[in-house]
């Protein structure tokens, strides 16, 4: 080979070595055709700058809640208006406020809603409900009592002065099953507030805060396909959720709360049997059975003994006999509740400690204590 080469030389020798690389071998006309058809995998991209708020669980205890209510709002409206509706719950999903407040027509009617939760206040952020012109006009004219035929009408629908009466009243009995949809978990009451014409000019919610956007799906006897959006605001939901699993906690044992002051409150009011024990024996059934009036049994106890205080069946105090206005009372003199040990154990008359067939015998006097006076002589004998 000369020392010099030509340039076609050189490109020769290039080519020559690019074909001596190995490549990858060239895929089969099958896989190839599989490669090229293949659709490519969807991903949702994530905003980091505005994360989620609800995790997948509380969207899927709203996703039940919502299936409910669909179910209890199908049958109440199609007991009311006498129509044939189907309501299920099409898309529910997290999102921002503005999303909601877009998709309005210029002459569209938002309803607030306030939701009040018994003995926890109501909340200051409403909710929002839109229902399309046309289910409002079909089921106007089914209340009124129109035929069964659907009414279509476009979207940017301006209502009339009456059609505005009767679509909130409408939204009344669509309000009201929000309340038998949420009763599977907390109390909850749903009210209007206002009708808003201009939605887009509702500040009651900031445009960048965290809502659970809910699109109901209504089919009108099979012909018309009509929506209910509902827009729940996050510090409402924060404000449901945290009462829910408030309750979970208590349900289960716990409490984020200390409840001792309410418990006693509730305790108060409870009535304990109190027994006093002058004291106890054991007698052979053949004693007990030759028993006179007049007969002395012996307590084995000083007549200055304590007698014992029982309340329920356990003995919490060591009191003294006496007199309080003209009852026999005891006064506590000492707290042996946890002390069993300290208490006097019963003396058996007349029969061997390995008696098999006992009875006991117990003089018990349930005065109420107090102030009282002791006598001088007590006996410490019952006949």
């Amino acid at each position: 080979m000369a020392d010099v080469l030509s340039q076609s030389q050189i490109d020769e020798l290039l080519k020559s070595m690019q074909d001596s690389v190995p490549d990858e071998p060239a895929p089969a006309p099958a896989a190839a055709a599989s490669a090229v058809s293949k659709p490519a995998d969807n991903y949702n991209n994530y905003d980091f700058y505005s994360p989620r708020k609800f995790t997948k669980e509380k969207i899927k205890l709203l996703r039940s809640i919502f299936e409910n209510y669909a179910r209890i709002l199908t049958s109440q409206v199609n007991g009311i208006f006498r129509t044939m509706t189907d309501i299920t719950v099409m898309e529910l999903r997290e999102s921002r406020y503005y999303e909601y407040v877009n998709a309005f027509h210029e002459n569209d009617c938002m309803t607030e809603v306030e939701a009040v939760v018994p003995d926890k206040g109501k909340n200051n952020v409403p909710m929002m409900i839109y229902v399309t012109p046309g289910l409002i006009i079909t089921l106007t004219n089914h209340m009124l009592g129109g035929g069964d035929q659907v009414i279509k009408v476009e979207e940017n629908y301006r209502y009339s002065d009456v059609e505005m009466a009767l679509y909130k009243r409408v939204l009344e009995y669509i309000i009201h099953a929000l309340s038998d949809g949420f009763s599977n978990y907390i109390n909850i009451d749903f009210k209007m507030l206002k009708v808003e014409e201009n939605p887009s000019m509702v500040q009651e919610v900031g445009l960048d805060e965290t809502v659970v956007i809910v699109l109901l799906n209504v089919d009108v006897t099979g012909i018309s396909s009509e929506k209910i959006r509902i827009c729940l605001p996050g510090t409402l939901l924060e404000h449901i959720f945290k009462i829910i699993d408030n309750r979970k906690h208590i349900a289960r044992g716990f409490a984020y709360e200390n409840n001792s002051d309410t418990i006693m409150q509730h305790i108060k009011t409870t009535d304990f049997p109190l027994t006093g024990e002058l004291g106890t024996i054991r007698l052979k059934m053949d004693d007990l059975y030759h028993l006179q009036v007049g007969d002395v049994i012996d307590l084995n106890k000083p007549k200055d003994s304590l007698v014992t205080l029982y309340v329920g069946k356990q003995p919490w105090f060591l009191g003294r006999m006496g007199v309080h206005k003209k009852n026999i009372a005891i006064r506590v003199e000492k707290r042996v509740h946890g002390e069993e040990d300290g208490l006097p154990d019963a003396q058996p008359l007349n029969s061997p400690p390995d008696t098999q067939d006992e009875e006991e015998g117990t003089v018990e006097d349930q005065s109420p204590a107090g102030n009282m006076e002791v006598p001088g002589e007590e006996t410490s004998q019952a006949s």
